[in-house]
C-alpha cells in the first residue's frame, strides 16, 4: 500500500486514476479546485481517498498538501487542457500549468518527496513529422497548451538535474471514454449516435490522430509509477495506431445502427476555426518494452465500450 498524491483529482483522467489507486488498496490525497459527484464517492467509499482542495497555482495550498502527506509519489494531472481553452486564455494556462508544476516540483524538493509522474501530451511535438513517431521526435509546440506542457517537462528535468527529483513524463493522445467533458471527436460523435440526432462534420475525414481509451492510459499510469527505477524520463501511453477520422466515423455508424454521423474530407480543425497539428500514431514501442504497457483497446473496442457506457448513463 502506498500514498499517493493526485493533482487534478476531479478532471476526467484524474479521477479514474484516483479510482483506479484506491480500488487497489493505495491510500490517496486527491488535490482540486473543485469535487464533483464521482470525486465525492470515491471518497465516502472506503476511506481510502482524502479529498483536499486547493488551486495548483496557490504555492502555500500545495505546499500543504505535500507537507501534511508527504506521499510515496505524487500524479500531476492538474492543467488547463486542451488547444482551444489554452488559446482562448493564454496566460491562465501559464499560470496554471507552468506556475501550478513549478509549485509541485519546488513543494516537493523542500519536503523530501522525489518521485512524480507528469501528465504530458503529443501537442509538445507541433508537426508530426512523420506518420508514426517516438519520444525522440523534435518538439516544436505552437499553441500556449503544448507550450506550456513542453516547458513542465524542461522544468521537471532541471529538478531531475539539480535536485535529485524523478520526474517521469507520460505523453498520451487524444484520451476518450465515460466522462469526456470536452466537445470533440470521438465524444460528439458518440453522443449524437447514441441521442438519435444526425450531425455532419464539414471537414476532417483524412485527419488521423492517436485515440487512446482512458483505461489503457489509467494502465500505463499505473506501471509506470510502480516501476522502481527509470531508464527514461518519458513514455508515450497511447493506442499506437492512428485512425483516421472517417474511419472512426464508420465504426460509429457501425456500432450504433441508424446513426446518421458524416464527415467531409480534408483536416480536421478545433470548431470549424482553430487549426489542429499535423498528427500520427504514437510509437509505444518503449512504454512496452519498459512497462509492459499493453493496450487493451483498440479503436473499434473502445468506440464500443464508450458507447455502451453511454447509453447506461441515459
Amino acid at each position: 500500500m502506498a500514498s499517493i498524491v493526485v493533482t487534478g483529482a476531479n478532471g476526467f483522467i484524474g479521477v479514474e486514476i484516483v479510482r483506479a489507486l484506491a480500488a487497489r488498496g493505495d491510500r490517496v490525497a486527491a488535490f482540486d479546485v473543485a469535487v464533483g459527484p464521482a470525486l465525492r464517492a470515491l471518497a465516502e467509499g472506503g476511506g481510502r481517498v482524502t479529498i483536499v482542495p486547493g488551486e495548483i497555482s496557490e504555492w502555500h495550498h500545495v505546499a500543504n498538501l505535500i507537507r501534511d502527506h508527504r506521499p510515496d509519489a505524487v500524479v500531476h494531472c492538474a492543467a488547463i487542457v486542451g488547444v482551444v481553452a489554452s488559446a482562448q486564455a493564454p496566460f491562465a494556462t501559464m499560470r496554471v500549468n507552468v506556475g501550478g508544476a513549478l509549485n509541485v516540483f519546488e513543494a516537493m524538493r523542500l519536503f523530501g518527496v522525489t518521485r512524480v509522474l507528469n501528465l504530458s501530451t503529443e501537442e509538445i511535438y507541433g508537426d508530426f513529422r512523420a506518420a508514426r513517431i517516438d519520444e525522440s521526435h523534435p518538439c516544436f509546440p505552437s499553441m500556449p497548451y503544448g507550450i506550456s506542457k513542453f516547458a513542465v517537462e524542461q522544468i521537471g528535468r532541471d529538478y531531475a538535474r539539480d535536485h535529485g527529483l524523478d520526474v517521469v513524463n507520460l505523453r498520451t493522445c487524444w484520451v476518450y471514454g465515460p466522462g469526456l467533458p470536452r466537445p470533440r471527436v470521438p465524444k460528439i460523435l458518440v453522443d449524437a449516435a447514441v441521442e438519435g440526432r444526425a450531425l455532419h462534420i464539414p471537414s476532417g475525414g483524412d485527419f488521423r490522430v492517436d485515440h487512446v481509451y482512458v483505461d489503457d492510459l489509467v494502465s500505463g499510469v499505473l506501471a509506470a509509477l510502480d516501476k522502481p527505477e527509470h531508464r527514461f524520463d518519458a513514455y508515450h501511453i497511447a493506442s499506437g495506431e492512428a485512425p483516421s477520422l472517417a474511419e472512426i466515423v464508420d465504426v460509429v455508424d457501425d456500432l450504433v445502427p441508424g446513426a446518421r454521423i458524416t464527415v467531409g474530407p480534408g483536416h480536421y480543425a478545433f470548431g470549424d476555426r482553430v487549426r489542429v497539428a499535423r498528427k500520427g500514431a504514437l510509437d509505444i514501442a518503449r512504454a512496452a518494452a519498459e512497462l509492459g504497457y499493453r493496450p487493451r483497446f483498440d479503436i473499434r473496442r473502445g468506440l464500443a465500450a464508450y458507447i455502451d457506457a453511454r447509453r447506461a448513463a441515459r
